[in-house]
């Protein structure tokens, strides 16, 4: 290990990435006067936040009456109840002032006439406790809320005095005693390795999308925080929930936002039908995601699909004012015409459902930091370590996440941490000396994989588990295809044992960084799979068919798992569960009891 050169480096705190709630967590930290480093992999305006359409929402109220306690009901049914309502109830309060702040930071959100922020429709949310009508709640700029909201956040974020180190390649966390001491980085371009010591790491790592064949997720979204909490021996949470985006462009799987339909955008099946009255008649187009996903998944297996191959719905626009689509979906007038050849104005898109989003993540409270089942205690903190954004489970998307919720929950949680840190660390604090050889495990990986001479590609064992998971772990589940997915999903794991690679350099190494990403998203694939086939329930985003009910009696619960191995190594699951918090964060509104899920 003597060949790799190590630089030190000392913070209060450590971010993992530089999306969203990254970037909002590292501002906070730095405004609290805490020496403050973020690690990201891509340049921080590169984050897969970059990529969000739709919106965010908030109950600002600007378009049609609002209130936080709708966002909570509509966040709640939302989730299938799986989601803790304490969180909920905090995200939901602090929406509003998350999203002035925002405005204010200089986020150029499209207006109202009257100067207002322009809020549209998004599936699944409602006035009046979710008895309707629909609610305009979701803040948009335009149909690249993403991007303006994180060029606006990174360039907030060079007011503070933080280290960037930016592409860097975190390996993994230095762990002592169930504490979390810190993080090991490899810096892409010169091959320097980089030991951060900190009281506090913060996991802000997005989702790994890329398990899977078929994604809206950029090839970078490999969950790399979760894949490092599953080496440190800490659980992941309701990985089986992963949500199938309704509108990814055939063949091609780039995301159609949800703000198409909101707009007035209609689904048909090969008929001319508009489908989706049968299926959600008061919502119609615009239910929840997993109920969407679902409903066209059904259009196609029974022969109403459209194309030679019967295989995706049409999304129709061409009704929609031209003028609108120009002002409203600018984006997407774009991406249709390059991705599917398509004029809008005139044609319907071909769309059809592709994964999305992961509702499960590394668990956490409302304040971000990381929970686990200890001496009897389900809400156990671990010390030093922190997760936000799409890597936590919070979990305020429980089953199934609503559309536009995902970057309210990126800033609201971003700002929890930071406050929370604020409170928990003072600056120029003594650290401790790190365990002796702290630096082994994760350049032992690194050395072994630099070093692989097996036979096989990495891109041929990456292939074989997105397909895998794409077959057997789809928007429709069953025992056995569950079963049969699990055992394979064991031999592409053992196979993992025998990759290869070609470039033993260490300078701009994408073969072996694509490894290392393929080691995290693996050991996510096998937790994934695994706890699909073990709950016995069918709930939000995971249909089970042959349990086509929701049951709460037995399953209302979070799964959690961890995962023994990296490498082909190893590879033994163990499922827990933690339980769902059946209370509030204040007297100001009642636990929502459950019921069944109409749209």
């Amino acid at each position: 290990m003597s060949a790799y050169k190590i630089i030190d480096h000392t913070y209060d705190a450590v971010v993992v990435g530089a999306g969203g709630s990254g970037l909002r967590a590292t501002m906070g930290c730095a405004e609290a006067g805490l020496k403050t480093a973020c690690i990201t992999k891509v340049f921080p305006t590169r984050s897969h936040t970059v990529a969000a359409q739709g919106g965010i929402a908030a109950s600002l109220g600007n378009n049609t009456p609002d209130h936080w306690s709708w966002h909570m009901f509509d966040t709640v049914k939302g989730s299938d109840w799986l989601g803790d309502q304490d969180a909920i109830e905090y995200m939901v309060r602090e929406a509003p002032a998350a999203v002035y702040e925002l405005e204010h930071a200089g986020v150029p959100f499209s207006r109202n006439d009257n100067g207002t922020i322009y809020q549209r429709p998004f599936g699944g949310h409602m006035q009046n406790m979710g008895e309707g009508p629909p609610v305009q709640r979701t803040c948009a700029a335009a149909d690249r809320t993403g991007h303006a909201m994180l060029h606006a956040l990174y360039q907030q974020s060079l007011k503070y005095d933080a280290d960037f180190y930016v592409e860097y390649f975190a390996l993994d966390l230095i762990m002592e005693d169930g504490a979390c001491r810190g993080v090991i980085a490899l810096c892409m371009e010169d091959g320097s390795i980089h030991r951060f010591r900190s009281h506090a790491v913060v996991l802000a790592t997005g989702g790994g999308g890329r398990v899977y064949q078929s994604a809206t997720s950029a090839h970078t979204c490999t969950g790399d925080g979760n894949g490092m909490a599953l080496r440190a021996g800490i659980a992941l949470q309701d990985m089986e929930f992963v949500q199938f985006h309704p509108t990814g462009i055939y063949g091609a799987g780039v995301l159609i936002t949800e703000g198409a339909r909101g707009e007035g955008g209609y689904l048909t099946n090969s008929e001319g039908e508009r489908f989706m009255e049968r299926y959600a008649p008061s919502a119609k187009d615009l239910a929840s995601r997993d109920v969407v996903a679902r409903s066209m998944a059904m259009e196609i297996r029974e022969g109403r699909g459209v194309g030679k191959e019967k295989d995706h719905i049409f999304l129709h626009l061409n009704h929609i004012d031209p003028k609108i689509l120009h002002e409203r979906l600018p984006g997407i007038t774009e991406t249709g015409k390059i991705f599917a050849g398509v004029d809008l104005t005139r044609q319907p898109l071909p769309v059809v459902p592709t994964v999305h989003y992961n509702m499960g993540g590394i668990p956490t409270n409302y304040h971000g930091e990381v929970v686990r089942n200890k001496d009897g205690d389900p809400d156990s903190v671990v010390p030093g370590l922190f997760a936000v954004g799409e890597a936590a489970c919070v979990s305020v998307h429980g089953a199934n996440r609503l559309g536009s919720n995902s970057l309210i929950d990126l800033v609201v949680f971003g700002r929890a941490t930071g406050l929370r840190l604020k409170e928990l660390l003072k600056p120029g604090m003594k650290h401790n000396e790190l365990p002796k050889g702290s630096e082994e495990f994760a350049l032992g990986r690194l050395d072994h994989f630099r070093n692989a001479k097996g036979e096989k590609p990495t891109a041929q064992i990456r292939a074989d588990m997105q397909k895998t998971m794409q077959r057997h772990c789809a928007v429709f589940r069953d025992s056995a295809l569950l079963a049969e997915g699990v055992e394979h999903m064991k031999e592409v794991y053992n196979g993992f044992q025998h990759v290869g690679i070609q470039d033993r350099s260490l300078i701009w190494n994408t073969d072996l960084v694509e490894t290392l990403e393929l080691d995290n998203l693996i050991g996510q694939a096998v937790v994934t799979i695994e706890c699909a086939a073990n709950r016995k329930e069918s709930r939000g985003a995971h249909m089970h068919e042959d349990f086509p009910e929701r049951d709460d009696k037995n399953w209302m619960k979070h799964t959690v798992a961890t995962f023994e191995g990296w490498g082909g190594k190893g590879g033994t699951t163990n499922i827990d569960y933690r339980p769902v918090h059946d209370y509030t964060l204040t007297d100001e509104i009642e636990y929502i009891k459950p019921k069944k899920r109409v749209y």
